[in-house]
C-alpha cells in the first residue's frame, strides 16, 4: 500500500512539472503607441496657427512615440522602440533627459526599478511600485482582437511621471519655499488640497497578467490602453510566447535613488540652470 501510494505521487508530480516549467517560460510582447497633445500653454494664445504646426512638426518625436513592454507572470520590462529623427537624422537629446528609460515592474515582490539617465549621468531608480486604487467599472470595448474593461483611478500629480520636469512646476516649488519661510515663525498654514489626475484604463482579462505600459499596474488583466489628460498610451500588437524569447530583467547600472530623491535632483540643476541664466543676463 506504501509503495502504491509513492507511485502515485510521483506519478502525480510528473503530470504538473511540465505545467509548471511552461508557466514559467510564458511570456509576451505588446507595442504600445504613445500620443500627447502639444501644451503650449499662455504663449499658444500669441501664436499663429502656421507657427503652432511649425513647432509641432518639430516635436513630433516627443510627442508621438513607440514602445514595447516584455511580460512573464510576474514582471515586465517597458522600453521606447527608438528611432532616428527623420529630419535631422539624430535622436532628441534634450528631451532624453526628461522622458523614461527601461522601466521593470515586479508585481510578485512590489519592485519599481528604471534606469534613468540625466545629463549623461545615469541614475538606477528603486522604490515600489506606483500605488493606484482602481475602481472596476462595467464599461467595455473592444481592441483589436480583445474584449476590455474600464478602470479608472485619481493619482497625485506628484507621483505620475516622475522624470518629467516643467519650469511652472519649478515656479510653484520654489513660491511653496518662501511661503514656508515666510511661516516658519509658527503660523499654522491650512492644508493644501492635493493636485489629483484622474486616470482611465482598459484591460483584458484575455491576457490574465497584471501588467501594463509605463508605471501602471494592478489590474486583473493586461492593460491595453491608458488615457491621462490629453495623453494616450494604446496597444497596437500583442504577441503570446513569441518564438524568440527575452529575458525579463531589471536594470543594473546607475546611482540608486528614489523617485522622490531623483525628482530632487533634476529640479536643483534645473534651478541653477535658470539662476546661471537670469545671473549672465544681469550681469551685462
Amino acid at each position: 500500500m506504501k509503495t502504491f501510494t509513492i507511485a502515485t505521487v510521483l506519478f502525480c508530480l510528473s503530470l504538473l512539472v511540465p505545467f509548471s516549467v511552461h508557466a514559467q517560460e510564458f511570456q509576451g510582447r505588446a507595442e504600445y503607441v504613445y500620443k500627447a497633445q502639444m501644451d503650449l500653454g499662455r504663449w499658444g494664445a500669441k501664436m499663429s496657427e502656421a507657427q503652432k504646426k511649425q513647432i509641432a512638426a518639430r516635436l513630433k518625436n516627443r510627442l508621438e512615440k513607440t514602445y514595447i513592454l516584455t511580460f512573464n507572470k510576474e514582471a515586465s520590462v517597458f522600453n521606447e522602440y527608438e528611432k532616428l529623427d527623420a529630419l535631422s537624422g539624430a535622436t532628441d537629446s534634450w528631451g532624453k533627459n526628461f522622458t523614461p528609460g527601461e522601466q521593470y515592474k515586479n508585481v510578485k515582490t512590489n519592485a519599481f526599478i528604471q534606469d534613468q539617465e540625466f545629463y549623461g549621468k545615469k541614475f538606477l531608480v528603486k522604490d515600489e511600485l506606483l500605488n493606484i486604487e482602481w475602481k472596476m467599472g462595467s464599461e467595455t470595448k473592444q481592441i483589436g482582437n480583445y474584449q476590455c474593461f474600464r478602470a479608472t483611478a485619481m493619482i497625485p500629480n506628484s507621483e505620475l511621471s516622475f522624470w518629467e520636469f516643467s519650469w511652472s512646476q519649478l515656479r510653484e516649488d520654489t513660491n511653496k519655499d518662501d511661503e514656508n519661510t515666510a511661516l516658519a515663525g509658527g503660523t499654522l498654514k491650512e492644508k493644501e488640497e492635493i493636485p489629483m489626475t484622474e486616470v482611465e484604463a482598459w484591460y483584458t482579462p484575455q491576457v490574465p497578467v497584471s501588467q501594463g505600459p509605463s508605471e501602471f499596474w494592478g489590474l486583473p488583466g493586461l492593460i491595453l490602453e491608458i488615457n491621462i489628460g490629453t495623453t494616450t498610451i494604446l496597444c497596437s500588437k500583442i504577441v503570446i510566447n513569441p518564438k524568440e524569447k527575452t529575458k525579463v530583467e531589471a536594470p543594473t547600472k546607475g546611482q540608486e535613488v528614489t523617485k522622490k530623491e531623483y525628482k530632487a535632483i533634476i529640479f536643483k540643476k534645473m534651478k541653477e540652470f535658470r539662476d546661471n541664466r537670469v545671473g549672465r543676463r544681469y550681469s551685462r
